[in-house]
């Protein structure tokens, strides 16, 4: 296999640590190359996260050649051929060459080898395939350097058989394309995904959490899931998850707000469903229990927030929320959802809101119902949410004293007092004790 490039070895590639690792290898008579992502992505400029060697040694001799060089060894996949390396904080996996011989959906019996190309067969996508030897000369045994200057993400092979031997690289493929695409997206790659699209619900709800929540975090995330749509991916995986126009503005807000991407938000502006349905989307994706709830009320929140409302009224939603995120949540959705341009300065203002109300407490409770006489019964809790309603309506700027009266007030039957002249001055200022307490400003 001829070379088909060559990178300047960036500072991960010569970082110390990097570096003792491949020493150790290189001791140990064990042939080693940078494989998959780092590779790309470096080759594209891009930030790298994880870094893969594969190499020729067979797994127990990486783990000796590990060890004697004072290496932290793992075995953490070994029957596969994986060790890891650990040095501090970084992690290298090491895999040993290999072929597969068998094919069990996911899971595959397979040979070591030393044919580096026979090891780049089995990765899904050409750009996966490439390899790098430690001075940067770069290994294309099929044409991935081509396939990414393109913009085109292409199978290994035979795009159908790939998917055949897992048909997770079906939305490995539609979240390649989200980040890796230009134009139109291979041919034979998308019929093979359109053709295999039934077997999504084969796989686990953790494997399809992965690739769906990653896909969401592109720059084009709604013209994909606008493609998967079509290709009737969606039909068989989040069939709710139709609203791509919404998605699609949520996605330039983000952008435009400065904003890293959140993968859950784009999920629920993409929902076209109730409470129900959000659960059910939880549900196949497995969301852990907090991301669930945290779906489903933005899909169908006990509380309406407006873009529309003034200030007074956005506290009001906030503090009955009860949740400085969610309303953040709820303000985006509704941006993303307005027909129209919208201010991104008012969009600032309105999410600016949720640091309105820090700790802020009603000052009332049933002890003070009693102590004012009432008998214990559901008439206090009446009485209490009254006060409180009253309280939010003049924008939380009554002092425990006054709230105390109108309790008194709404417990005698008499009707709840007008803001006094005082309150209402405090109320335009904003200078009450209790909104200086509660971090207004």
């Amino acid at each position: 296999m001829q070379p088909a490039g060559r990178l300047d070895p960036p500072p991960w590639m010569t970082a110390p640590e990097t570096r003792a690792v491949i020493d150790a290898l290189r001791a140990g008579s064990a042939d080693a190359r940078f494989v998959g992502g780092c590779v790309r992505d470096t080759w594209l400029k891009r930030p790298v996260k994880d870094i893969d060697i594969a190499t020729h040694a067979p797994p127990e001799a990486v783990l000796r050649i590990l060890e004697d060089a004072g290496i932290r060894a793992i075995p953490t996949g070994i029957a596969h051929g994986t060790v890891t390396a650990v040095i501090g904080r970084e992690h290298f996996e090491i895999t040993t060459l290999r072929r597969d011989v068998e094919n069990f959906g996911r899971h595959a019996r397979v040979e070591f080898t030393d044919d580096w190309k026979e090891d780049a067969a089995r990765r899904d996508f050409t750009m996966n395939a490439l390899s790098c030897t430690p001075d940067g000369t770069v290994y294309d045994p099929f044409g991935g350097l081509k396939d990414m200057a393109a913009g085109r993400v292409r199978f290994v092979g035979d795009a159908r058989q790939r998917l055949h031997e897992d048909v997770l690289r079906l939305l490995r493929f539609f979240r390649f394309h989200a980040h890796y695409g230009r134009g139109a997206p291979d041919g034979d790659a998308l019929a093979a995904c359109r053709a295999m699209a039934d077997r999504l619900p084969t796989l686990s709800g953790e494997r399809l959490q992965g690739e769906i929540l990653r896909l969401l975090t592109a720059a084009n995330a709604a013209e994909v899931w606008q493609l998967m749509i079509g290709q009737g991916v969606m039909a068989h995986l989040l069939p709710a998850a139709t609203n791509v126009a919404r998605l699609s503005r949520m996605v330039e807000l983000q952008h435009d707000l400065g904003e890293a991407p959140d993968s859950l938000l784009r999920l629920a502006a993409a929902l076209d469903t109730d409470h129900a349905g959000a659960l059910a989307a939880a549900e196949t994706l497995k969301l852990s229990n907090a991301d669930r709830d945290r779906l489903a009320n933005m899909v169908e929140p006990k509380v309406a927030v407006s873009l529309h409302d003034d200030r007074p009224a956005r506290r009001r939603a906030l503090y009955r929320l009860g949740d400085a995120g969610l309303y953040r949540d709820l303000v985006r959705l509704q941006a993303a959802e307005a027909p129209g341009p919208v201010s991104l300065h008012h969009v600032r203002e309105v999410l600016a809101t949720a640091e309105d109300l820090p700790g802020l407490r009603f000052p009332l409770s049933g002890r003070d119902a009693l102590a004012l006489g009432a008998k214990p019964g559901r008439h206090v809790g009446e009485a209490l949410r009254d006060v409180e309603a009253w309280w939010s309506g003049q924008d939380f700027q009554p002092r425990r004293e006054e709230c105390l009266e109108a309790l008194k007030r709404r417990l005698g039957s008499v009707p709840l007092p007008q803001p006094s002249p005082a309150t209402r001055e405090r109320g335009q200022s904003g200078g009450s004790p209790l909104s200086r307490e509660a971090g207004e400003g």
